[in-house]
């Protein structure tokens, strides 16, 4: 599995000429000219995701629907997360993250999806799962799949960017998969 930190994520939109406050137009516009709708479903990132993508003027034509699922109880209810695996590796993993995804994709019936799932801190750390751990996870008509971020690796770090480099990364992420990057 991919694992990505701020620092290699920074570095790959600089090499690409992307800056982070423009993520979401190139997803936007990528989406418009594919004719796809995007869902998201949002844990700790709490909608920032989708408020990025309805911040824009004509998303409605890309964006189906957002669902923040902070709780287990409605990633199991409404996203079909597995309560098996929600008990046993937690909200916090992989395959909660792609379930989260694929989830949310079947249920809007949309071309494309993205989810996250992590630990925002400064509490809800553990010794396995730090602050700043959060599971991208991206779901097309084709594939399923999950990133491992750790954006929590400098001092700069704290709740509020460790959201926002995640809902940019899930953007991104995104962005590059349907661009075939």
């Amino acid at each position: 599995m991919l694992t990505i930190n701020e620092e290699t994520f920074l570095k790959e939109l600089s090499e690409k000429n992307i800056r982070l406050e423009d993520i979401h137009k190139r997803l936007v516009e990528k989406l418009k000219t594919l004719h796809l709708k995007v869902a998201t479903a949002e844990s700790c990132t709490g909608g920032l995701i989708s408020q990025k993508i309805t911040a824009l003027s004509g998303s409605s034509s890309v964006f189906d629907c957002g669902v923040c699922s902070y709780s287990n109880e409605i990633k199991a209810k409404v996203l079909g997360v597995d309560k098996h695996i929600l008990d046993t590796l937690g909200a916090v993993s992989a395959e909660v993250a792609m379930q989260m995804s694929d989830g949310v994709r079947k249920l809007s019936e949309s071309d494309v999806a993205i989810s996250t799932t992590g630990i925002a801190g400064p509490t809800g750390a553990t010794t396995d799962k730090p602050i700043g751990l959060v599971y991208v996870g991206v779901s097309t008509l084709k594939k399923t799949f999950a990133v491992k971020c750790l954006f929590c690796e400098t001092k700069h770090n704290d709740r509020e960017r460790v959201r926002e480099l995640s809902a940019c990364y899930a953007l991104y992420k995104l962005y590059s998969e349907i661009s075939g990057d």
